[in-house]
C-alpha cells in the first residue's frame, strides 16, 4: 500500500514540477527584459530596499533580495530535504537495489563538471566556482524530460528525478562545507541543540507540524547568524519531520504536499526573478570565452552528460546495477544531458562563491546559457530516439 501513495505523490510532484519549469522559464525571460530595459533601476532599488527589524539581540534587517535566497529559498531546501527523506525511507532511494545507480549517477554528474571546472579555473580568481556546474535544477529537468510523454520511458522519468534529488544532497553539503562564512560557535550549537529537541520530538511520536516548524524558524535564524548558510536549517527541520512505509498520511508527507505547489509557483518564480536580473554587457558576452565562462558551460553541457553517462556505464559493467526498465545507453545519455540544466542551485552557488558584482553575474550569465543548451540538446536528443529501440 505504500508503493500507492508514493505513486500519487511522485506523480503531483511531476505535475507540479512541469508546470513550475514553464513558469520558471518566463520568470526568466521577464526578468532579463526588465533587466535590459529603463526599468532597471528602479528594480534594483526595490531588491535592494530593506524589511525587517532589529534590536541589541535581534538582527532581522535585510534587503528584498536577501530575504527572498536566505528566507524564501530555506523553504526551497525544506522541501528538497523533505523529497530526500521521503525517497530514502519508501520511495526510490529507500533499497540499496533501487537508489544505487541514480546516486552513482548523481555523484558522476557532479564530480566530472567540477574536475573540469577547476582544470580551467586552477590558480585563478575565479577558482572558488568550482561548485557551480555542480547542481542540476529538478523543476526545469523534469519539466522538460515530462514534456516527451510517452517518447521516453516512465522509468527514465524516475531515473532522473531520483537522480536530481541526490544531486540537491550533494549541492546541500557542498554549500555547508564549502560556500559558508566564518563559522561562530555558539549560534550554531544553539541551532543543533533545537535541531536535537526536533529529533527528540520525532522519537516521543509528535505528529502535530508546528511542533516542528516553529523551533524550525528558530534554527533558521541561528544558523544564519553562525556563518553556514540560512537555507541548511531547512534540511534539518525536514530530516526531523516524522515519515511512515503505510499509505496513512505522515507529518513528513502532507508537509511536502502543502508545500510542492507554493514552492513551485511562488518562491522558485521570485528566486528567478531576482536573481536572473542581469543587464547584459559586451564584457559579460565576452566573459562566456573566460575561464570562468568557459568552466561553466562545459561543466554543464560536457561534465554533466559525460560524467552521469561515464559512471552508469562503469557500474552496470562491474554488474553493481542495471538500467532503467525500457532505458538504453542513448536515453541515459540523453539524461545526462538533460542533467546540465543547473539553473537554480547554480546560480544559487554563483551568489555565494564570488564578492566581485562582474563575476556574479558573468557566472550567472553563463549558467543561463549553458542550461538553456542542455534542455534544448536532452529535449531535441531524446525525442529523436524516443520511439526507437534500445541499442
Amino acid at each position: 500500500m505504500a508503493n500507492l501513495i508514493n505513486l500519487k505523490i511522485f506523480k503531483q510532484f511531476l505535475q507540479s514540477s512541469n508546470i513550475g519549469g514553464i513558469l520558471l522559464f518566463i520568470c526568466v525571460i521577464l526578468s532579463l527584459i526588465v533587466a535590459n530595459t529603463p526599468l532597471a533601476d528602479s528594480f534594483n532599488n526595490l531588491l535592494n530596499t530593506t524589511l525587517g527589524f532589529e534590536t541589541e539581540h535581534i538582527q532581522l534587517n535585510y534587503s528584498v533580495l536577501l530575504w527572498i535566497n536566505d528566507g524564501l529559498m530555506a523553504i526551497f531546501f525544506l522541501l528538497v530535504g523533505l523529497e530526500i527523506k521521503r525517497e530514502l525511507v519508501e520511495g526510490e532511494l529507500s533499497s540499496p537495489k533501487k537508489a544505487l545507480l541514480p546516486i552513482l549517477a548523481a555523484f558522476g554528474g557532479a564530480i566530472l563538471p567540477a574536475l573540469i571546472y577547476l582544470y580551467i579555473n586552477k590558480g585563478l580568481p575565479t577558482e572558488h566556482g568550482w561548485g557551480i556546474p555542480m547542481a542540476t535544477d529538478i523543476a526545469f529537468a523534469l519539466a522538460v524530460i515530462t514534456l516527451l510523454g510517452k517518447r521516453v520511458p516512465a522509468s527514465l522519468k524516475i531515473f532522473l528525478a531520483a537522480l536530481a534529488i541526490v544531486d540537491d544532497l550533494l549541492a546541500i553539503l557542498v554549500i555547508a562545507l564549502f560556500y559558508s562564512g566564518d563559522l561562530h560557535y555558539n549560534y550554531l550549537f544553539i541551532a543543533l541543540g533545537i535541531f536535537a529537541f526536533l529529533l527528540l520530538l520525532n522519537y516521543l511520536g509528535v505528529k502535530k507540524i508546528w511542533a516542528y516548524l516553529i523551533p524550525g524558524v528558530f534554527i533558521w535564524y541561528f544558523i544564519h547568524h553562525s556563518g553556514i548558510h540560512a537555507t541548511i536549517a531547512g534540511v534539518l527541520v525536514a530530516l526531523a519531520l516524522p515519515t511512515n512505509t503505510t499509505d496513512d498520511e505522515s507529518p513528513l508527507e502532507k508537509l511536502e504536499h502543502m508545500l510542492t505547489s507554493p514552492v513551485n509557483f511562488i518562491i522558485i518564480p521570485l528566486f528567478a526573478i531576482a536573481n536572473t536580473n542581469i543587464t547584459i554587457h559586451s564584457e559579460m558576452v565576452g566573459g562566456l570565452t573566460t575561464a570562468l565562462g568557459l568552466g561553466i558551460i562545459g561543466g554543464l553541457i560536457v561534465g554533466k552528460s559525460l560524467g552521469i553517462l561515464g559512471v552508469s556505464f562503469i557500474a552496470t559493467k562491474l554488474k553493481l546495477c542495471t538500467l532503467p526498465e525500457g532505458a538504453n545507453w542513448k536515453h541515459i545519455f540523453g539524461v545526462g544531458l538533460l542533467g546540465g540544466i543547473g539553473f537554480t542551485m547554480s546560480i544559487f552557488v554563483s551568489i555565494l562563491a564570488f564578492t566581485d558584482p562582474l563575476l556574479v553575474e558573468e557566472a550567472k550569465f553563463a549558467v543561463l546559457i549553458g542550461s538553456l543548451f542542455s534542455g534544448a540538446a536532452g529535449y531535441l536528443f531524446l525525442s529523436s530516439i524516443g520511439n526507437k529501440k534500445s541499442a
